[in-house]
Protein backbone atom coordinates (compact mmCIF):
# COMPACT_ATOMS: atom_id res chain seq x y z
CA UNK A 1 0.00 0.00 0.00
CA UNK A 2 1.53 2.95 -1.16
CA UNK A 3 1.41 5.80 1.84
CA UNK A 4 -1.22 8.63 1.69
CA UNK A 5 0.52 11.99 0.48
CA UNK A 6 0.18 14.69 3.18
CA UNK A 7 -1.08 18.36 2.11
CA UNK A 8 0.09 21.76 4.12
CA UNK A 9 -0.69 25.02 4.25
CA UNK A 10 0.44 28.44 5.63
CA UNK A 11 -0.98 30.23 8.36
CA UNK A 12 -0.10 33.71 10.38
CA UNK A 13 0.03 32.25 13.51
CA UNK A 14 0.18 34.65 16.87
CA UNK A 15 2.59 33.65 19.38
CA UNK A 16 2.46 36.81 21.64
CA UNK A 17 2.68 40.43 21.41
CA UNK A 18 3.82 41.74 17.84
CA UNK A 19 4.85 38.17 17.68
CA UNK A 20 3.65 36.50 14.35
CA UNK A 21 4.66 33.50 12.28
CA UNK A 22 4.25 32.10 9.07
CA UNK A 23 3.81 28.49 9.85
CA UNK A 24 2.92 25.35 7.82
CA UNK A 25 0.23 22.96 9.04
CA UNK A 26 -1.49 20.17 8.10
CA UNK A 27 -4.21 20.32 6.17
CA UNK A 28 -7.04 18.26 7.56
CA UNK A 29 -10.16 16.64 5.90
CA UNK A 30 -13.50 18.52 6.95
CA UNK A 31 -15.42 16.91 9.46
CA UNK A 32 -19.31 15.89 9.51
CA UNK A 33 -20.79 19.27 8.80
CA UNK A 34 -18.10 20.67 7.94
CA UNK A 35 -16.52 21.94 4.72
CA UNK A 36 -13.48 23.20 3.39
CA UNK A 37 -12.62 26.77 2.42
CA UNK A 38 -10.15 28.13 0.50
CA UNK A 39 -9.82 31.74 2.53
CA UNK A 40 -9.53 34.63 -0.22
CA UNK A 41 -9.81 37.37 1.59
CA UNK A 42 -9.50 38.70 5.29
CA UNK A 43 -10.19 41.97 6.66
CA UNK A 44 -8.01 42.97 9.94
CA UNK A 45 -10.27 44.09 12.67
CA UNK A 46 -9.79 46.05 15.83
CA UNK A 47 -9.78 43.05 18.10
CA UNK A 48 -7.12 41.73 16.11
CA UNK A 49 -5.27 44.54 16.28
CA UNK A 50 -5.58 44.21 19.97
CA UNK A 51 -4.60 40.53 20.32
CA UNK A 52 -1.34 41.79 17.70
CA UNK A 53 0.00 44.94 19.92
CA UNK A 54 -1.01 43.52 23.20
CA UNK A 55 -1.30 40.27 23.64
CA UNK A 56 -5.27 40.36 24.78
CA UNK A 57 -8.74 42.00 24.08
CA UNK A 58 -9.97 43.37 26.78
CA UNK A 59 -9.88 40.49 29.54
CA UNK A 60 -9.33 37.57 27.02
CA UNK A 61 -5.41 37.21 26.66
CA UNK A 62 -4.04 34.29 24.47
CA UNK A 63 -3.30 31.59 26.21
CA UNK A 64 -1.74 29.60 23.57
CA UNK A 65 -0.24 30.44 19.80
CA UNK A 66 -3.32 30.84 17.64
CA UNK A 67 -4.85 32.11 13.98
CA UNK A 68 -6.39 35.87 14.04
CA UNK A 69 -8.73 36.93 11.23
CA UNK A 70 -12.45 36.98 11.02
CA UNK A 71 -13.62 39.08 8.59
CA UNK A 72 -13.62 36.66 5.39
CA UNK A 73 -14.62 35.09 2.52
CA UNK A 74 -13.54 32.22 -0.01
CA UNK A 75 -14.07 29.39 -1.94
CA UNK A 76 -15.65 25.62 -1.16
CA UNK A 77 -12.90 23.24 -1.70
CA UNK A 78 -14.46 19.94 -0.29
CA UNK A 79 -17.26 19.12 2.01
CA UNK A 80 -17.39 16.27 4.56
CA UNK A 81 -20.60 14.20 5.26
CA UNK A 82 -23.84 15.45 5.96
CA UNK A 83 -23.38 18.75 3.93
CA UNK A 84 -25.99 19.59 1.31
CA UNK A 85 -25.93 22.97 0.97
CA UNK A 86 -22.28 23.70 -0.71
CA UNK A 87 -20.63 21.87 -2.89
CA UNK A 88 -16.71 22.30 -4.34
CA UNK A 89 -16.38 25.67 -6.16
CA UNK A 90 -18.61 27.58 -4.62
CA UNK A 91 -18.07 31.20 -3.19
CA UNK A 92 -18.71 31.88 0.40
CA UNK A 93 -18.61 34.37 3.10
CA UNK A 94 -17.51 33.04 6.20
CA UNK A 95 -19.43 33.97 9.61
CA UNK A 96 -16.73 33.89 12.44
CA UNK A 97 -19.67 32.83 15.13
CA UNK A 98 -20.06 29.16 15.81
CA UNK A 99 -23.24 28.83 17.93
CA UNK A 100 -24.26 25.68 20.24
CA UNK A 101 -28.26 25.98 17.51
CA UNK A 102 -29.81 24.28 20.97
CA UNK A 103 -30.14 26.95 23.66
CA UNK A 104 -33.15 29.21 23.91
CA UNK A 105 -31.02 31.96 22.90
CA UNK A 106 -30.48 30.02 19.56
CA UNK A 107 -33.49 28.66 19.54
CA UNK A 108 -34.91 32.41 19.84
CA UNK A 109 -32.84 34.33 17.38
CA UNK A 110 -30.37 35.84 19.39
CA UNK A 111 -27.62 33.27 18.54
CA UNK A 112 -25.27 36.06 19.09
CA UNK A 113 -25.79 35.80 22.93
CA UNK A 114 -25.35 32.23 22.86
CA UNK A 115 -23.67 31.11 26.39
CA UNK A 116 -21.70 28.26 24.41
CA UNK A 117 -20.45 30.62 21.37
CA UNK A 118 -17.04 29.71 19.90
CA UNK A 119 -15.75 32.74 17.91
CA UNK A 120 -12.85 32.49 15.32
CA UNK A 121 -9.80 34.04 16.25
CA UNK A 122 -11.04 35.24 19.91
CA UNK A 123 -9.40 34.12 23.12
CA UNK A 124 -12.53 34.08 25.30
CA UNK A 125 -13.04 30.49 24.71
CA UNK A 126 -9.64 27.70 25.54
CA UNK A 127 -8.53 26.56 23.85
CA UNK A 128 -8.80 28.90 21.20
CA UNK A 129 -10.86 28.99 17.69
CA UNK A 130 -8.05 30.04 14.84
CA UNK A 131 -9.31 32.32 12.44
CA UNK A 132 -8.83 33.31 9.02
CA UNK A 133 -5.34 34.20 8.10
CA UNK A 134 -4.28 30.53 7.02
CA UNK A 135 -5.11 29.58 3.52
CA UNK A 136 -7.30 26.78 4.51
CA UNK A 137 -10.43 26.74 7.32
CA UNK A 138 -12.52 23.80 8.00
CA UNK A 139 -15.77 25.49 9.41
CA UNK A 140 -19.53 24.17 10.15
CA UNK A 141 -21.76 24.48 6.79
CA UNK A 142 -24.00 26.46 8.70
CA UNK A 143 -22.23 29.45 9.07
CA UNK A 144 -20.98 29.77 5.44
CA UNK A 145 -22.89 31.98 2.79
CA UNK A 146 -23.16 32.00 -0.48
CA UNK A 147 -22.48 35.32 -2.59
CA UNK A 148 -24.22 36.44 -4.85
CA UNK A 149 -22.44 36.68 -8.38
CA UNK A 150 -22.09 40.38 -8.38
CA UNK A 151 -20.66 39.64 -4.70
CA UNK A 152 -16.37 40.06 -4.77
CA UNK A 153 -14.38 38.59 -2.11
CA UNK A 154 -13.29 41.89 -1.22
CA UNK A 155 -17.14 42.72 -0.73
CA UNK A 156 -17.79 39.45 0.87
CA UNK A 157 -15.70 39.57 3.52
CA UNK A 158 -16.73 43.35 4.91
CA UNK A 159 -20.18 41.35 5.69
CA UNK A 160 -19.07 40.99 8.95
CA UNK A 161 -18.20 44.73 10.18
CA UNK A 162 -21.74 45.38 8.16
CA UNK A 163 -23.54 42.61 9.96
CA UNK A 164 -22.07 44.23 12.93
CA UNK A 165 -23.70 47.78 12.21
CA UNK A 166 -27.31 46.05 10.59
CA UNK A 167 -27.63 44.49 14.17
CA UNK A 168 -27.39 47.17 16.03
CA UNK A 169 -29.54 49.44 13.49
CA UNK A 170 -32.42 46.97 13.70
CA UNK A 171 -32.29 46.70 17.53
CA UNK A 172 -32.87 50.87 17.44
CA UNK A 173 -35.62 50.64 14.62
CA UNK A 174 -33.40 52.08 11.86
CA UNK A 175 -35.98 53.51 9.27
CA UNK A 176 -36.67 56.01 6.35
CA UNK A 177 -36.78 59.73 7.14
CA UNK A 178 -34.14 60.03 9.82
CA UNK A 179 -31.64 62.24 10.97
CA UNK A 180 -28.69 60.36 12.10
CA UNK A 181 -25.61 61.46 13.68
CA UNK A 182 -22.31 58.76 14.13
CA UNK A 183 -19.35 59.27 16.60
CA UNK A 184 -16.17 57.85 15.25
CA UNK A 185 -15.30 57.06 11.53
CA UNK A 186 -13.55 54.09 11.43
CA UNK A 187 -14.94 50.92 9.39
CA UNK A 188 -18.04 50.45 11.86
CA UNK A 189 -18.21 53.99 11.46
CA UNK A 190 -18.10 54.54 7.40
CA UNK A 191 -20.45 51.38 7.47
CA UNK A 192 -23.31 53.09 9.99
CA UNK A 193 -22.81 56.28 7.62
CA UNK A 194 -23.65 54.14 4.27
CA UNK A 195 -26.09 51.96 6.31
CA UNK A 196 -28.17 54.81 7.05
CA UNK A 197 -27.97 56.88 3.81
CA UNK A 198 -29.13 53.46 2.03
CA UNK A 199 -32.07 53.42 4.06
CA UNK A 200 -33.11 57.23 3.01
CA UNK A 201 -32.05 59.08 6.17
CA UNK A 202 -33.15 62.78 5.93
CA UNK A 203 -29.12 63.82 7.30
CA UNK A 204 -26.23 61.72 8.22
CA UNK A 205 -23.75 63.33 10.16
CA UNK A 206 -20.25 62.61 12.01
CA UNK A 207 -17.97 63.36 14.21
CA UNK A 208 -14.77 62.24 15.01
CA UNK A 209 -11.29 63.66 16.23
CA UNK A 210 -9.56 62.41 13.61
CA UNK A 211 -9.75 64.95 10.56
CA UNK A 212 -8.33 62.65 7.78
CA UNK A 213 -10.87 59.98 8.82
CA UNK A 214 -13.92 62.96 8.56
CA UNK A 215 -12.64 64.41 5.10
CA UNK A 216 -12.71 60.88 3.97
CA UNK A 217 -16.49 59.89 4.62
CA UNK A 218 -17.34 63.61 3.60
CA UNK A 219 -14.77 63.20 0.09
CA UNK A 220 -16.70 59.82 -0.31
CA UNK A 221 -20.46 60.63 0.35
CA UNK A 222 -20.97 58.49 3.93
CA UNK A 223 -21.73 61.73 5.55
CA UNK A 224 -22.41 65.04 4.25
CA UNK A 225 -21.66 67.33 8.08
CA UNK A 226 -18.61 66.92 9.56
CA UNK A 227 -17.37 67.99 12.98
CA UNK A 228 -13.93 67.56 14.34
CA UNK A 229 -13.97 68.58 18.20
CA UNK A 230 -11.30 70.77 19.55
CA UNK A 231 -9.15 69.36 22.70
CA UNK A 232 -10.13 70.82 26.13
CA UNK A 233 -12.66 73.46 26.68
CA UNK A 234 -13.91 76.04 29.26
CA UNK A 235 -14.55 73.30 32.22
CA UNK A 236 -12.73 70.38 33.61
CA UNK A 237 -15.73 68.50 34.41
CA UNK A 238 -16.29 65.95 31.57
CA UNK A 239 -19.63 65.82 31.35
CA UNK A 240 -19.71 69.66 30.88
CA UNK A 241 -17.18 69.19 28.35
CA UNK A 242 -19.21 66.63 26.49
CA UNK A 243 -22.61 68.52 26.59
CA UNK A 244 -20.06 71.90 25.00
CA UNK A 245 -18.50 69.82 22.32
CA UNK A 246 -22.07 68.24 21.39
CA UNK A 247 -23.83 71.81 21.38
CA UNK A 248 -20.88 73.09 19.06
CA UNK A 249 -21.28 70.15 17.10
CA UNK A 250 -25.29 70.59 16.45
CA UNK A 251 -24.68 74.36 15.71
CA UNK A 252 -22.08 73.59 13.12
CA UNK A 253 -25.05 71.07 11.75
CA UNK A 254 -27.63 73.16 12.03
CA UNK A 255 -29.49 71.00 14.00
CA UNK A 256 -29.85 72.11 17.11
CA UNK A 257 -32.86 69.58 18.13
CA UNK A 258 -30.89 67.05 17.79
CA UNK A 259 -30.74 63.43 16.05
CA UNK A 260 -33.18 60.66 16.04
CA UNK A 261 -30.23 58.16 16.30
CA UNK A 262 -27.21 58.36 17.48
CA UNK A 263 -24.29 55.84 16.72
CA UNK A 264 -21.76 55.78 19.52
CA UNK A 265 -18.63 53.47 17.11
CA UNK A 266 -15.61 54.47 19.29
CA UNK A 267 -16.21 52.97 22.96
CA UNK A 268 -14.63 56.26 24.35
CA UNK A 269 -16.20 57.64 27.22
CA UNK A 270 -16.68 61.29 26.23
CA UNK A 271 -18.47 60.11 23.02
CA UNK A 272 -20.71 57.67 24.86
CA UNK A 273 -21.34 61.25 27.07
CA UNK A 274 -21.56 63.03 23.88
CA UNK A 275 -24.01 61.13 22.16
CA UNK A 276 -26.90 61.47 25.61
CA UNK A 277 -26.39 65.32 24.75
CA UNK A 278 -26.77 64.57 20.71
CA UNK A 279 -29.93 62.79 20.18
CA UNK A 280 -33.10 64.62 19.67
CA UNK A 281 -35.86 64.42 22.70
CA UNK A 282 -37.45 61.00 22.33
CA UNK A 283 -34.45 59.89 20.63
CA UNK A 284 -32.03 56.96 20.70
CA UNK A 285 -28.74 56.23 21.25
CA UNK A 286 -27.10 52.77 20.22
CA UNK A 287 -23.64 51.73 21.88
CA UNK A 288 -21.75 50.15 18.98
CA UNK A 289 -18.19 50.81 20.53
CA UNK A 290 -16.30 48.57 22.68
CA UNK A 291 -14.05 50.43 24.52
CA UNK A 292 -14.23 51.67 28.49
CA UNK A 293 -15.67 49.14 30.86
CA UNK A 294 -16.96 51.58 33.08
CA UNK A 295 -18.08 55.49 32.58
CA UNK A 296 -20.11 58.59 33.87
CA UNK A 297 -23.24 59.00 32.17
CA UNK A 298 -25.61 62.30 32.00
CA UNK A 299 -28.48 60.16 33.06
CA UNK A 300 -30.63 62.61 34.02
CA UNK A 301 -30.14 64.52 30.77
CA UNK A 302 -31.41 60.99 29.07
CA UNK A 303 -34.24 60.00 31.49
CA UNK A 304 -35.69 63.79 31.40
CA UNK A 305 -35.90 63.90 27.51
CA UNK A 306 -36.98 59.99 27.44
CA UNK A 307 -33.78 59.62 25.11
CA UNK A 308 -32.60 55.56 25.09
CA UNK A 309 -29.56 53.93 25.19
CA UNK A 310 -29.32 50.82 23.59
CA UNK A 311 -26.39 48.64 22.93
CA UNK A 312 -25.90 45.93 20.83
CA UNK A 313 -22.80 42.46 20.83
CA UNK A 314 -22.22 40.91 17.52
CA UNK A 315 -24.99 39.81 15.24
CA UNK A 316 -28.00 37.29 14.59
CA UNK A 317 -29.08 36.27 11.21
CA UNK A 318 -27.59 38.94 9.14
CA UNK A 319 -25.20 37.49 6.65
CA UNK A 320 -28.08 37.62 3.65
CA UNK A 321 -29.13 40.59 3.86
CA UNK A 322 -25.51 42.26 4.65
CA UNK A 323 -24.07 40.24 1.42
CA UNK A 324 -27.26 41.23 -0.69
CA UNK A 325 -26.77 45.14 0.50
CA UNK A 326 -22.66 44.37 -0.53
CA UNK A 327 -24.07 42.92 -4.01
CA UNK A 328 -26.50 45.79 -4.61
CA UNK A 329 -24.31 48.62 -4.83
CA UNK A 330 -26.51 50.71 -2.42
CA UNK A 331 -23.72 51.04 -0.43
CA UNK A 332 -22.02 53.51 -2.68
CA UNK A 333 -18.11 53.66 -2.71
CA UNK A 334 -18.35 51.35 -0.10
CA UNK A 335 -15.15 49.46 -1.71
CA UNK A 336 -12.95 52.64 -1.15
CA UNK A 337 -12.97 50.86 2.68
CA UNK A 338 -10.09 49.07 2.10
CA UNK A 339 -7.07 51.10 1.06
CA UNK A 340 -4.38 48.43 1.39
CA UNK A 341 -4.02 44.95 0.65
CA UNK A 342 -1.14 42.63 1.31
CA UNK A 343 -0.43 39.06 1.26
CA UNK A 344 -0.43 36.62 4.01
CA UNK A 345 3.13 36.42 4.24
CA UNK A 346 2.92 39.89 4.80
CA UNK A 347 0.63 40.26 8.13
CA UNK A 348 2.86 41.66 10.45
CA UNK A 349 3.68 44.00 8.31
CA UNK A 350 -0.38 44.66 7.68
CA UNK A 351 -0.77 45.01 11.12
CA UNK A 352 1.67 47.46 11.84
CA UNK A 353 0.49 49.79 9.22
CA UNK A 354 -3.16 49.40 11.11
CA UNK A 355 -1.39 50.32 14.24
CA UNK A 356 -0.10 53.35 12.31
CA UNK A 357 -3.15 54.98 11.04
CA UNK A 358 -0.54 55.70 7.90
CA UNK A 359 1.24 54.06 5.35
CA UNK A 360 5.09 55.03 4.80
CA UNK A 361 4.14 57.32 2.04
CA UNK A 362 1.34 59.42 4.44
CA UNK A 363 -1.88 57.94 3.23
CA UNK A 364 -4.40 57.18 5.53
CA UNK A 365 -5.00 53.48 6.91
CA UNK A 366 -8.72 52.43 7.07
CA UNK A 367 -9.18 49.20 6.35
CA UNK A 368 -6.25 46.29 5.45
CA UNK A 369 -7.10 43.05 3.37
CA UNK A 370 -4.93 40.15 3.27
CA UNK A 371 -5.14 37.83 0.37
Amino acid sequence: MSPVALTFHRAAVLHGRRDIHIEERLVRPPQHDEAQVAVKSTGLCGSDLHYYMEGRNADFAIQHPFVLGHEAAGTIVSVGAGVRNLFPGQRVAIEAGIMCRRCDFCKSGRYNLCKSMRFASSAKTFPHLDGTLQDRLNHPAYVLHPLPDSCSFEQAALAEPLSVVIHASRRVGLRQGQRILVLGVGTIGILACALAKSYGATQVAAIDINQRRLDFAKANGFASRTYCPSVGGSTDDPLKRARENVQRALAEFDTLDGYDIVFECTGAEPCIQMSVHAATTGGKVMLIGMGSRNVSLPLSAAALREVDIQASFRYADTYPTALSLLASGRLQNIEKLVTHRLRLHETARAFDLLSRGQDEDGNMVMKVMIS
